[in-house]
C-alpha cells in the first residue's frame, strides 16, 4: 500500500492498554503540570508498566486536543442554543448548516496534505457536490417565493371579494397585503 493510499486509523497506544484505574490515576497526574513526563515514565514504571516518556507525551497532546474539540463542540452548541432562545423564529437547520460549515471549514484549514494526495476524480465529485448543493438552495428560495407570492394573490383576491362592498377597506388592505408581501418575500431572501 502506498503512502498515497494509507488510511488514518485509530490511534493504539501502550497507554491505552493499562487497566483503567492506572490510566485515570496517569490522566489526573497528567492535569497536574508540575508532573514531568520523565517522573510520570518513573511511576508507571513502579506500578509495574514500562512506558517511555515520549509515549507519554504522545498520549497528553491527544487527550489534550481530543478535550479541546469536546470545548468547542459545546461552546458552538451553546452559541446555537442562545440563538434560538434569542430568535425563536430562527430556522434550526441553518443554525445546524453553519456549525457543520464551521466545522468542516476548520477540517479543510487543516487538510493541506489531505488535498495534495486526493484523487483529481473525487475532487472534482466534491466539487459537482458543492455546485448541485448551492443550485439546490437556490431552487429552493424560488419556489418557496413562487408559493408565497401565489399565496399572497389567491389572499388578496378572497379578501377583496369579501369586502367589495367598502371601497375604502378594499384600499387600505390592498396596502397591508402588499406591505406583508414585501416583508415575506425580503426575509425569504436571507
Amino acid at each position: 500500500m502506498s503512502k498515497a493510499e494509507r488510511r488514518r486509523t485509530r490511534v493504539s497506544s501502550t497507554i491505552d492498554k493499562l487497566p483503567d484505574d492506572i490510566k485515570g490515576q496517569l490522566d489526573v497526574r497528567l492535569a497536574d503540570t508540575s508532573n514531568t513526563y520523565e517522573e510520570l515514565a518513573a511511576w508507571l514504571k513502579a506500578e509495574g508498566y514500562e512506558i517511555s516518556k515520549s509515549a507519554i507525551g504522545r498520549y497528553a497532546i491527544r487527550t489534550t486536543q481530543a478535550a479541546q474539540r469536546v470545548a468547542q463542540t459545546i461552546q458552538r452548541t451553546q452559541a446555537i442554543a442562545q440563538a434560538v432562545e434569542a430568535h425563536p423564529d430562527l430556522d434550526y437547520t441553518k443554525a445546524a448548516s453553519m456549525v457543520l460549515m464551521d466545522g468542516l471549514m476548520q477540517r479543510v484549514s487543516t487538510a493541506e496534505d489531505d488535498f495534495q494526495e486526493m484523487p483529481l476524480d473525487k475532487a472534482g465529485r466534491l466539487i459537482a457536490s458543492l455546485a448541485r448543493n448551492a443550485t439546490y438552495e437556490k431552487r429552493v428560495r424560488q419556489d418557496m417565493k413562487k408559493k408565497a407570492e401565489l399565496a399572497f394573490e389567491q389572499m388578496e383576491t378572497e379578501l377583496m371579494a369579501a369586502i367589495k362592498q367598502h371601497p375604502e377597506l378594499a384600499g387600505e388592505l390592498h396596502d397591508v397585503l402588499e406591505r406583508a408581501r414585501e416583508k415575506v418575500l425580503a426575509d425569504g431572501e436571507d
